[in-house]
């Protein structure tokens, strides 16, 4: 009985993926995460001075909570692009899927540098800017869970958590990228020229990006765990009828877990990458020395991203997913009291402390989350459940923190919003299974070469 519903591997249903096949695949797809990440990055760093180009003059703090609005508003449509874009991934592909999000996030990004300000277009120019903001959002929807997707199924087995780390190393070099020409550029210009072209730029700046990434992941070929489930059935329209459905009914305990473990990391992530330009001003510290002082943590946040996620291949992923939940319940108090006591080095320790605690999840998000859902519903499932909680909980960070200081009075509330996230973390985590060096569900093992395919094999033979 166990036999029949546990036949014995074939060295052929072993899926072999040469390193020099995963590196084009990560490079492309963490590129593309890159420029993703380049683009809201961009926004947020230059929040203040949008709120001041594309919203009615008056009150300074209405214009940035307005702003931030409209940098809140992309993470609404998020969901929906999820749901349009992860199964139609699930069922024609995702190569295909990631080119397309590429084209419509670059454009839209393109034509945000385009948009005329208030002055010039009245009411427009907030209706244009929210416009592309939702086209961001939607084309995002389909990004992260098709590019996650897409390296986990050409990562072998026991370096998933390896490969998958450059997907966020990708993140934190289209944030990186994104802070250092906004600073750049403000230490150049004077004050009147970054507000009447200088924000411009970065923008600009998408098209050729964009063009780069569409290239490289046009080259690419399909993921090797499609392929192989294409060949074994070919029910494509079946398998798009299935992918909405289970994402919601089927899988709806690997859905909570996904919104959960997603709600922390993103809180945390926003909270630091986003939100902290804004918060620095706010607190009377330089605008160029807040975005140095990010920067320089988010380099060494780089440097150390592919090292833990090939602890997490050695150890396992919740091990690491809960020292970064711990360090953030624990640590974001302090921190944040360190950043509120002003001083280049008290500001900068207190952003690496929140750093070192985000880089746990950094280096082990991309390869836990696919691990939650079987092949045929991947892409679909973790858009979905990716989207609903960035939306909910994510990109409203800035915003919702910004409110509460305002509604309160208390510079700390981001702290005690970042505690809060931690504690999300910690009971996702505990509830979640580990899946570090064990085959995808729905997916036959994956190695890195014939000889570990023939181990396998063999080991199947064994008393």
């Amino acid at each position: 009985m166990y036999r029949r519903k546990h036949p014995r591997l074939r060295q052929s249903d072993i899926t072999v993926t040469e390193e020099a096949q995963v590196k084009r695949a990560v490079k492309a797809t963490a590129l593309g995460n890159a420029m993703e990440w380049y683009d809201f990055g961009v926004y947020a760093y230059l929040a203040v001075i949008i709120g001041k180009e594309f919203f009615p003059s008056g009150n300074a703090t209405a214009q940035t909570l307005s702003s931030l609005a409209t940098f809140a508003a992309a993470f609404l449509v998020r969901p929906i692009g999820g749901m349009f874009f992860g199964p139609l991934g699930d069922r024609v592909g995702r190569k295909k899927i990631l080119a397309l999000t590429m084209i419509m996030m670059s454009t839209a990004t393109l034509a945000i540098g385009l948009i005329p300000g208030y002055a010039s277009i009245g009411v427009w120019a907030p209706v244009l800017l929210v416009l592309c903001r939702m086209v961001q959002g939607f084309s995002t929807g389909g990004e992260y869970g098709g590019a996650a997707t897409f390296i986990a199924e050409y990562a072998p087995d026991k370096r998933r958590g390896f490969w998958g780390s450059f997907l966020e190393f990708g993140t934190l070099i289209g944030y990186t990228v994104a802070a250092v020409l906004v600073t750049t550029l403000t230490a150049l210009l004077s004050d009147d020229a970054m507000r009447s072209w200088g924000w411009r730029v970065p923008f600009l700046a998408a098209a050729p990006l964009g063009l780069i990434g569409l290239y490289l992941r046009l080259k690419l070929d399909e993921s090797p765990a499609f392929q192989k489930m294409e060949e074994g059935d070919g029910a494509a329209a079946e398998r798009q009828k299935k992918s909405l459905k289970e994402s919601f009914v089927g899988q709806w305990r690997a859905m909570l877990l996904c919104v959960a473990l997603v709600a922390a990391f993103n809180i945390t992530d926003y909270m630091l990458l986003s939100y902290m330009p804004t918060y620095l001003t706010q607190l009377g510290f330089g605008e160029t020395g807040g975005l140095l002082s990010i920067v320089v943590v988010m380099l060494i946040l780089m440097a150390l991203i592919n090292s833990v996620g090939r602890l997490s291949d050695r150890i396992g992923r919740k091990p690491v997913l809960m020292a970064g939940s711990v360090g953030f319940f624990v640590l974001a108090l302090p921190a944040f009291l360190l950043i509120k006591r002003g001083g280049t080095v008290a500001v900068f320790t207190g952003l690496l402390i929140l750093g070192l605690a985000l880089v746990c999840y950094l280096g082990v998000m991309s390869s836990s989350l696919p691990a939650l859902f079987p092949t045929d519903v991947r892409y679909g499932s973790l858009s979905i459940g990716f989207n609903i909680s960035v939306s909910l909980f994510g990109g409203t960070t800035p915003l919702v923190v910004a409110a509460l200081i305002g509604a309160t009075g208390n510079d700390l509330m981001p702290a005690f919003y970042t505690m809060l996230a931690g504690l999300v973390g910690i009971v996702a985590v505990a509830a979640m299974k580990e899946t570090a060096r064990k085959p995808l569900e729905g997916s036959p093992p994956s190695v890195a070469t014939d000889e570990e395919a023939r181990e396998l094999v063999e080991a199947q033979r064994q008393p």
